[in-house]
């Protein structure tokens, strides 16, 4: 939704783009008749709004989803599929140049296609979106519209000069960059997720400002698809968030691999100069000038609530979003919000599981919380880190007393023969207890991997119960294990052993 039609209809690069539109925005689309009341009017076709709208039509609701740009929003578009695709080639270049680590033979002249790179992205782009096409949606009972929704009053939207009743609406419009107040940035022209992905050419030089998951994310892929990166962070640590011992692992990887870190940096001026782009970097009181052909925001992303007329029905917001209960509802009982829009976690899967909350709370008098849920993530570096739970930090700020147990990644086997030895498995439990608070993978496979833990917490199980669950041999995953195979072994206490060993020399009889 942060984007208007003719920003839309400039998308295409290649006739991957085209065909994407075609599935996404068709140009000849004629909306329908409004038939309403309906049962829930969706705004915003993003992950969230699409969830909803064909969750509430497959249980026999009449829906309307009303988008203004693409559907798919962020993820498909500008988002998670774009640049997990362009990742994904980076680290194919990665691999060639450290054959020979895997008994192969490093090529003499490595050449890195950009342009394919990106073709690549784009047909794996406009190939997902088929799934989401306004005719498939329309398929399965929804009516879509296109254009700009506004609330017309408590229980009405006008979109394309029509007026939808609706009995109750759900807001998903999702979220769109924030712009850094760095004085001349706007005018000497800046990439953010929704521009970076209609380059062709690789940048040789490259600003990238923010060393949150976004900004890491791309300067490691680009750096690795030939960019010459200079990574600026405000910070004294990449990812504030996570544990140190996870960023620094990070950091090592992106120094390592040529990435130009710039700890404690802040970016205070940029101007243009002889078709180069001129960045003013702060560190201390010291003040360094920097030419890049290219700069990249990756600081995060802002709610999309402007051109909404959110006021005509009774629905509070501010610059952090919708505001909602922990049911999802808005000061309208009538309308809700999920995804980014009105949370804090801005991920894709949240979008998704908050939509279903509103289906349930909204249509069949449900009461799901969002408290309730069970929230992991990952950021898609090499590698990767993925977080599920508490922190032990926060543990400890609410007075819970935490014990750690810590596996190696160069102690797992399959992480040995992949040539994928950095990192660890951590797992948090209460001290005294099984019970899972949380936990921290660092590894190359590490969104894969906390998907162990993140069930376990939601199902209830302890630390010992998983390491029951029997894992194929080898692989990876095998940490989770590990972790759980050590908390077991703190179970043997003196007094045990020394009663288990009575028993077996007594069976000896």
């Amino acid at each position: 939704m942060a984007h208007d039609r003719t920003r839309a209809t400039a998308f295409p690069v290649d006739r991957n783009d085209i065909e994407l539109i075609k599935h996404a925005h068709p140009p000849h689309w004629k909306n329908p008749e409004p038939d309403g009341p309906y049962n829930l009017v969706v705004i915003g076709a993003g992950p969230a709004g699409l969830t909803a709208a064909r969750d509430a039509a497959g249980l026999g609701a009449k829906v309307a989803l009303i988008e203004r740009n693409l559907i798919g929003g962020a993820c498909v578009n500008v988002g998670c599929i774009p640049s997990k695709s362009i990742i994904r080639t980076a680290r194919l270049y990665a691999d060639m140049r450290d054959a020979e680590s895997f008994g192969g033979d490093t090529p003499d002249r490595l050449h890195v296609d950009f342009q394919r790179a990106m073709t690549r992205m784009r047909q794996i782009r406009q190939r997902i979106s088929r799934a989401d096409s306004a005719a498939t949606i329309a398929s399965e009972g929804i009516d879509v519209f296109f254009g700009d929704a506004r609330f017309a009053g408590p229980d009405a939207v006008m979109v394309a000069g029509k007026t939808l009743r609706f009995r109750k609406a759900l807001v998903a419009t999702g979220a769109r960059p924030s712009l850094p107040t760095i004085p001349g940035l706007a005018e000497a022209g800046y990439l953010s997720n929704e521009t970076v992905f209609n380059l062709t050419a690789c940048p040789p030089r490259l600003l990238v400002i923010g060393g949150g998951p976004l900004g890491c994310e791309a300067a490691q892929a680009f750096c690795l698809l030939g960019a010459k990166v200079i990574l600026a962070q405000r910070d004294p640590m990449f990812l504030p968030g996570e544990e140190r011992d996870a960023a620094q692992i990070l950091s090592d990887a992106l120094a390592r691999e040529g990435v130009e870190v710039r700890l404690n940096t802040e970016v205070v001026a940029v101007r243009t100069a002889g078709g180069k782009k001129l960045a003013d970097l702060l560190r201390d009181d010291d003040t360094t000038t920097i030419s890049v052909d290219e700069i990249i925001t990756g600081i995060g992303r802002s709610p999309s609530v402007d051109g909404l007329d959110l006021e005509n029905a009774g629905v509070a917001y501010d610059a952090d979003g919708i505001k909602v209960d922990d049911y999802l509802r808005t000061t309208n009982p009538r309308v809700y919000a999920a995804g980014d829009v009105c949370l804090d976690y801005k991920f894709t899967h949240i979008a998704e599981a908050t939509a279903r909350i509103v289906v349930q709370n909204a249509l069949f008098l449900g009461h799901k919380r969002v408290s309730e849920l069970v929230v992991p993530w990952c950021t898609y570096t090499d590698p990767e880190i993925a977080h599920v739970g508490l922190y032990p930090a926060q543990a400890r700020q609410n007075d819970i007393p935490v014990k750690t147990y810590t596996v190696l990644m160069h102690d797992v086997a399959r992480a040995v023969m992949d040539g994928e030895e950095e990192g660890f498995v951590k797992i948090h439990v209460r001290e005294g207890s099984d019970r899972i608070l949380g936990a921290t993978v660092v590894a190359s496979h590490a969104g894969e991997m906390i998907n162990a833990v993140s069930l376990a917490i939601k199902s209830g199980m302890g630390l010992h119960a998983l390491a029951d669950v029997i894992h194929p041999f080898p692989t990876q995953a095998q940490g989770i294990k590990m972790a759980g195979d050590a908390y077991r072994r703190t179970r043997f206490t003196s007094f045990w052993r020394q009663l288990s060993a009575r028993w077996l020399a007594w069976s000896r009889r």
